[in-house]
């Protein structure tokens, strides 16, 4: 691995700001919010010269300055950003990191009322704040959106939602394909929210379970709450962190202010029965399932790239396989890449978008 030159490794600056759109979530996380920017080599330098900007988008369980953290036999992002560009693999850009972390473990980069207005957050407060404090490009021609998993998908549901925003995206290993990437844990979410049944079911009473009314279907019996309080005294486990995904994914998906813990979930919490009028509600935030509703906004993009590992542990490429063709059937322009690699362990994938990006981009 090249090491890039001290004088080439730019320089980031974290600004610290009250959220006003984050004031009152309602998961009650901070609204104070620290956003990292990282500055090319030729920033302090360069007089007037105004850059290209990308938004990195962190996956679940992780936040913008988790990206900037220490790597052993590895390099963080913007170490990455900066050897790219010492390399002449691509041009110097500003890189924004936000802090859309929440209680729950990270969030979609959507809107939710049962979590907050992240989508908002980042085009409403974020992008103005970058644009006024340093010298970027202010326009979606010259500002693009990238992400692995999580933000991955937080990539592509802005690029097909914020045209106005963005003009390029790139997503690596995003949700999408939800029956293939969501569904199958499930079983197991259900066990481990099981250890928090009241006391009465967990003695077990020998009699079937009494059917849900249908207006009631996807609401909490109390087990989902005792859960996320107790996730907030303690670091989840393996099963419990998988768990609190998939909570979180239910508050993102099917919000009802009117159900407990303000969403429904997608299973009865008993049976495992899949209510099927609230797996639409997933199936609506699908991109495989949004391509056809936001054709216009695809066909705006200066650029879209996509890639998945064929060994995916949450089975993201099939969803991949299947938005790359629905994107062919409508003639999208995109750049769809099939990788022998699992979920994990796959930031060398940037070498390959971030260059599209930046040449996408560049003034």
């Amino acid at each position: 691995m090249l090491k890039t030159p001290h004088s080439q490794e730019g320089k980031l600056v974290v600004v610290e700001k009250l959220s006003t759109i984050l004031k009152h979530n309602p998961l009650k996380d901070s609204a104070w919010r620290k956003t990292a920017v990282w500055l090319p080599p030729s920033y302090a330098s360069s007089g007037n010269r105004r850059y290209p900007v990308l938004y990195s988008l962190a996956g679940f369980m992780s936040s913008g300055l988790g990206q900037l953290a220490w790597r052993g036999f590895d390099e963080n992002l913007a170490e990455r950003v900066a050897r790219l560009i010492y390399e002449k693999k691509m041009g110097e850009v500003i890189v924004v990191f936000p802090d859309c972390f929440t209680s729950l473990g990270g969030n979609q980069y959507i809107n939710s009322s049962a979590i907050g207005r992240y989508a908002d957050y980042l085009i409403k407060e974020i992008v103005p704040l970058v644009d006024q404090s340093f010298r970027t490009l202010a326009a979606r021609e010259h500002r693009g959106v990238f992400g692995h998993s999580s933000g991955g998908y937080g990539a592509l549901f802005h690029a097909m939602k914020y045209p106005e925003v963005w003009g390029a995206a790139a997503s690596h290993a995003g949700d999408m394909g939800f029956e293939s990437c969501y569904l199958p844990g499930w079983p197991r979410t259900l066990t481990v929210l099981s250890g928090y049944r009241s006391p009465a079911l967990r003695a077990g009473t020998g009699r079937a379970p009494i059917p849900v009314p249908a207006e009631k279907r996807g609401y909490d019996d109390g087990r989902v709450r005792r859960f996320i309080a107790a996730m907030r005294k303690k670091s989840p486990g393996f099963d419990e962190g998988h768990a609190l995904m998939d909570v979180a994914m239910a508050a993102t998906y099917d919000p009802d202010p009117s159900a407990p813990n303000g969403f429904r979930l997608p299973f009865d919490l008993e049976t495992g029965e899949l209510f099927k009028e609230r797996w639409r509600q997933w199936q609506r935030h699908d991109p495989v399932h949004m391509a056809g509703r936001h054709l216009h906004a695809l066909r705006s993009l200066r650029a879209l790239y996509f890639d998945c590992g064929w060994r995916d542990q949450y089975h993201m490429h099939y969803g991949a396989r299947q938005f790359a063709r629905s994107l062919v059937q409508c003639g999208i322009s995109h750049i769809y890449r099939i990788f022998d690699g699992t979920h994990s362990q796959t930031s060398y994938r940037y070498d390959v978008s971030l260059p599209i990006l930046y040449r996408a981009l560049k003034p």
